[in-house]
């Protein structure tokens, strides 16, 4: 026992104070910045010792390098999430702090982002459907950004890109690629209606969203159909897509204005403006 208290006491053997410490009153060494001790003084086995502790100001500055290299590591992880999951890097520009007003629904974007974890539990996604131009993708694209900037691995593509890629693989490598898709805790598609007049495209658009409806994870589909085209399907196949979709995603017309024409336009009248041009 001797021993212990020994070895105790040799490794907090007393020493003098440094430039920035002083002795209190008190026999402990104190921190002249903040003026709170760097010791304490401890009795084990019958014998005191005074081990170091922080300061207050020291401590401050750990908890404050302790912040700082979580943050760091925080944004590595959502730039990471970003490089992974927008598969087009345009989508990064999809975000509410770049949404100029045009879509009032951009409303039910926020929503669904500030209810994101009863989103989740109840498997609840979204169908955006209106006319080519209308903000679709937008909207989309700004529930992704986000999402991924609180942390949530979310993945958005195209059916176009995801089709060219089912297209040069092999049928057990298709399955795997399908299957990753669902690891996203939520998965954004772009474009539904591609496929209609290719069988092969059909197949597999079926294959990834039943894949998905079956993975218990929200979905976010975008696409120019009308609900009325989705709620009527011209057949089985398309039948079986669009059953899947509308009976887990709440269906939300995107503003029936063309955005792309009138940003265009404006783009147009502007540089006619510059040069002079009628």
């Amino acid at each position: 026992m001797n021993t212990i208290s020994d070895l105790l006491h040799n490794m907090f053997a007393d020493r003098q104070p440094t430039e920035d410490e002083y002795m209190g009153d008190d026999g402990l060494i104190y921190c002249a910045k903040c003026r709170t001790p760097r010791q304490v003084r401890v009795e084990v086995l019958g014998k005191f010792v005074t081990p170091p502790v922080m300061c207050a100001c020291r401590r401050e500055a750990e908890e404050k390098a302790e912040a700082e290299r979580k943050q760091q590591e925080f944004l590595d992880r959502v730039s990471r999430l970003k490089a992974n999951g927008l598969q087009d890097k345009t989508l990064l520009d999809c975000t509410f702090a770049n949404d100029l007003g045009y879509n009032p629904e951009i409303k039910k974007a926020h929503t669904y982002v500030e209810h994101w974890e009863e989103m989740q539990e109840s498997n609840t996604g979204l169908l955006l459907w209106g006319g080519v131009g209308t903000g679709k993708t937008f909207f989309a694209g700004c529930i992704a950004n986000a999402l991924i900037e609180q942390g949530v691995p979310v993945m958005m593509t195209n059916f176009a890109r995801i089709l060219n890629t089912l297209t040069d693989l092999r049928s057990e490598e298709r399955s795997r690629f399908i299957d990753s898709m669902n690891e996203y805790p939520l998965l954004i598609l772009d474009d539904l209606g591609i496929e209609r007049n290719s069988e092969f495209a059909l197949e597999q658009v079926f294959n990834v969203i039943d894949s998905r409806y079956r993975s218990g994870k929200p979905l976010i589909v975008t696409t120019n159909l009308t609900l009325n085209e989705l709620k009527n399907p011209v057949d089985l196949a398309h039948a079986r897509i669009y059953d899947r979709i509308l009976e887990r995603c709440v269906p939300l017309r995107i503003n029936n204005r063309n955005l792309r024409q009138e940003k265009a336009k404006a783009q147009m009248d502007r540089a006619k403006a510059l040069l002079g041009a009628t």
